[in-house]
């Protein structure tokens, strides 16, 4: 029905409109690494369409044969690639895994780090993990304020995406663009609500275009 998406697709638009502003700045022979991408770094009007802001930390991004930059760490806990805490090689994969932590926040309605949580759940990432490939439990992270006006197979989709931004493997993130080409059809679903939705059924037989 008409209620199906009307939460779920307007965070859509906005991760949506977000990960094209990172895919244009990756693309091309001078590609920049914005290197300090989260949630309180777009800008959203009325219409929730949204725009990068604060490039303070922006950097030019490799080029020729080069594969990274290396740089000292900057950007803010919780948000920041392992691979870039840990040596400080920067690529545009590093955008890539931050795009998938917000993308998990807007997934979940939780902060990347919330020290009122309890322990095992202060870091979104590490308690998100084990659930992002499990579709039988995957529900569980869902930001309980959709209640179930949500897109199951969206959610599904969503999850899929993050999972692939969110590689330990910086190499087997997917490029922004790739995730564009992913998250363009999440604006205009059109299967059953999750509160039409029977974990018993077969999800194959239940989804519908």
């Amino acid at each position: 029905g008409d209620q199906t998406c009307y939460l779920f697709i307007p965070r859509m638009k906005v991760v949506l409109g977000a990960a094209k502003g990172l895919a244009f700045l990756h693309v091309g022979p001078k590609p920049v690494i914005y290197r300090d991408f989260k949630t309180s770094n777009i800008l959203i009007d009325a219409e929730y369409n949204s725009k990068l802001s604060d490039f303070g930390l922006a950097k030019a991004g490799p080029q020729g044969d080069k594969t990274h930059v290396s740089t000292r760490v900057l950007g803010t806990y919780g948000y920041a690639a392992p691979e870039y805490v840990m040596t400080g090689h920067l690529t545009t994969k590093s955008d890539v895994y931050s795009f998938g932590v917000v993308l998990l926040e807007v997934l979940t309605g939780r902060r990347s780090v919330d020290k009122k949580r309890p322990p095992g759940e202060q870091n979104l990432v590490a308690w998100a993990r084990p659930y992002l490939s499990d579709r039988r439990r995957l529900y569980q992270l869902v930001d309980p304020r959709l209640g179930l006006n949500y897109s199951v197979r969206g959610v599904q989709k969503v999850a899929q995406i993050c999972h692939h931004c969110l590689n330990r493997d910086s190499k087997s993130r997917p490029m922004m663009d790739e995730v564009v080409k992913h998250l363009t059809p999440l604006q205009d679903l059109n299967d059953m609500a999750a509160a039409s939705y029977r974990p018993r059924s077969s999800p194959r037989g239940k989804a519908r275009r």
